[in-house]
């Protein structure tokens, strides 16, 4: 079934993501483009409905107020103008209400009402429609994806395996910095649950060494995703036939990546970051979900509900946490209270409630008492934070007794610890990692 779409044109507003996610959450798909497409590549898009003209206070460049290609508006698409007073359509408002559901109820008569569009955008549809694309591009060649165990590469991984089986190659690379039990999950999973053609390669001497006395967090970074790379490359050369490299690219991604009116927020990897000289076909079919919808996406195509609703996890993973050059002493310490904090939040309900929790280990020690004497240990730092898009944070609230529960466990079954601190900092002026 092909699904109706409406067309959001970002003439400089700040709140696009938010008005595309409203009219999905209607049950009608809609895509974000700049406000300089042309009318023959609007045509192109399937399905068009209407279009919104979404202008904004970034509506000005080079001192010139933009407007969209004035064919648009003789197009013969229903058109609603927002923060624009050059439109020319009748259909033209001031602003949007701060009141959401005041929003949802012009949404809903614009796309409805006006445009007569089908609420027919759901998960089973979205798969169904990215299986047969697939099958088209892919033909009877393989694909080759980079498996995290993170949640846009495992869903990635689910809807390809659904659509192309044995043709999908896996490769799993542990860089001795995943949170305990990941990459024994993403085996259990993908290998033995779903029959993936998965690769395992264990490469964490070789990253611990790379990173042995490194100290600062952007060189570490910096070596670790460098290595990666490599490694990755190394597998992908003993492979035959490969033509296709599947990416996890999500909409949020070209969204921060930067738009002709906005900002960039922050680049992404995978947004502009690949080599011009690339050998492969790339495959992104996740590229215009949010991420509430990927992971409707995973549940529908019956992953674990633990993988798909993961923790934020940083590309160096546990690098970052180990404050400092890394040592496999605080090393094992960061994952051991990671873990311990994971499995209490759980208990207590917190995983759903809390956007991101995770502890750190500092490259200092303190002086302690246990066993009746004299210890000089690490401390492990938890922190717990709530964001909507991650640009700012708040501290989540934890009641004593389940913060003294995990202090409890941490000092009696870590090694190598003897305190345990909360991190209070909001962001800003705090960043929500450390490094």
């Amino acid at each position: 079934m092909k699904q109706d779409m409406i067309v959001v044109l970002d003439l400089g507003a700040t709140n696009n993501t938010a008005i595309a996610r409203a009219i999905r959450a209607l049950g009608v798909y809609s895509e974000i483009h700049s406000h300089d497409i042309s009318v023959d590549k609007l045509a192109q898009l399937p399905n068009i409905k209407g279009i919104i003209i979404n202008g904004g206070k970034n509506n000005v460049v080079n001192g010139v107020k933009i407007d969209v290609d004035p064919d648009i508006y003789k197009a013969g698409y229903p058109i609603m103008a927002v923060n624009h007073d050059l439109a020319r359509c009748e259909n033209k408002r001031d602003g949007w209400p701060q009141n959401e559901e005041e929003v949802k109820e012009i949404l809903k008569s614009f796309v409805f009402d006006t445009c007569q569009a089908e609420a027919n955008w759901n998960m089973k549809n979205f798969i169904a429609a990215q299986i047969e694309l697939i099958r088209k591009q892919v033909g009877d060649k393989k694909v080759l994806l980079a498996l995290s165990g993170g949640v846009d590469s495992s869903v990635v991984a689910a809807l390809l395996i659904k659509a192309i089986g044995k043709q999908l190659v896996c490769v799993h690379v542990n860089h001795g910095l995943m949170r305990k039990g990941e990459s024994e999950a993403v085996i259990e999973v993908f290998k033995n649950q779903m029959d993936a053609n998965l690769i395992y390669v264990d490469a964490t001497e070789r990253f611990l060494n790379k990173l042995a006395n490194v100290s600062d967090p952007e060189e570490k970074r910096k070596i670790i995703g460098a290595e990666f790379i490599r490694v990755f490359e190394e597998e992908a050369r003993k492979l035959q036939g490969i033509e296709f490299l599947a990416q996890g690219t999500i909409y949020p991604d070209i969204v921060e990546s930067g738009t002709k009116t906005a900002a960039v927020v922050k680049s992404h990897h995978n947004v502009g970051g690949l080599p011009a000289d690339l050998k492969f076909t790339l495959i992104e079919p996740l590229y215009h979900l949010f991420k509430d919808e990927v992971r409707a996406c995973g549940i529908e195509l019956g992953l674990p509900e633990e993988m798909v609703y993961r923790q934020p996890f940083p590309g160096p993973g546990l690098g970052v946490r180990c404050l400092g050059a890394i040592t496999r002493e605080r090393l094992e310490a960061v994952r051991e209270s990671d873990a311990i904090l994971r499995e209490e939040f759980a208990k207590a309900g917190l995983d759903k409630k809390v956007w991101q929790y995770f502890t750190v280990v500092p490259d200092f020690k303190s002086v302690g008492v246990k066993n009746h004497a004299r210890s000089y240990e690490y401390p492990v730092i938890i922190r717990a934070v709530n964001t909507v898009d991650a640009m700012t944070a708040t501290i989540e609230q934890i009641d004593w007794p389940i913060l003294l529960k995990i202090t409890d466990r941490i000092l009696k079954e870590v090694p190598n610890v003897n305190r345990v601190c909360y991190d209070l900092s909001p962001k800003p002026c705090a960043t929500i990692e450390w490094e």
